[in-house]
């Protein structure tokens, strides 16, 4: 069978967790559609996050890549649509960098587009009673650096592996007791979001 590569974060920002490293960890080894899951996690480190995703990449020749990210606030499963070629932190990194208004790559396009259905991806989510939509913005912090940095790769190196983003929501621990209140999802609703997300990438394969 062949290999689909799911990514996930470190935690950053002060959090304990990072629902992403969570969820990706849990699908590490199993078997979905036509595809295997391999997983890896990314530093919230400006360019080590692009640089650790393309070392998987070669490591494990996917033919499909999916990048999951925190994005704290979001209500639902976010399939973003597009990456853009702006860096321009919020907060600092992980060694405390915070790049403002810098391209990820230089002379770059300004914009790659998801290569995987997002909104077949999205739909297949909502028709399993798992709050999702498309999204059209990905940030400027370190989702949208790997987003836009893994696409640049594959374009350029690997054209037919397609590529997306989804971003995910706080997970109830992160949740609870906060002020103000957060919005959040049970970690098993965004596993099950992101075995359908493989599913449907596995169709859109064959």
């Amino acid at each position: 069978m062949a290999n689909i590569l799911l990514t996930g974060f470190e935690p950053f920002g002060g959090e304990k967790v990072n629902p992403a490293q969570l969820a990706v960890n849990r699908l590490q080894g199993e078997h979905i559609g036509n595809l295997d899951v391999v997983t890896g996690v990314l530093p919230v480190v400006t360019v080590k996050c692009i640089e650790e995703a393309v070392k998987l990449i070669e490591k494990y020749d996917p033919v499909a890549v999916i990048n999951v990210g925190q994005a704290g606030g979001r209500v639902e499963l976010s399939v973003e649509k597009v990456a853009i070629n702006v860096k321009d932190y919020r907060i600092p990194d992980n060694e405390g960098n915070q790049i403002r208004y810098a391209p990820v790559v230089e002379d770059g396009p300004a914009a790659y587009f998801s290569s995987l259905p997002v909104e077949k991806i999205a739909d297949a989510l909502v028709e399993r009673m798992i709050p999702a939509s498309v999204s059209y913005t990905a940030g400027t912090y370190c989702c949208n650096e790997v987003f836009y940095g893994v696409s640049h790769y594959l374009r350029n190196n690997r054209p037919n592996v397609p590529n997306c983003f989804i971003h995910i929501p706080f997970i109830l621990e992160q949740a609870a007791g906060a002020k103000p209140a957060r919005p959040s999802m049970s970690l098993e609703t965004i596993i099950r979001g992101l075995e359908i997300a493989i599913e449907q990438t596995s169709t859109f394969l064959s």
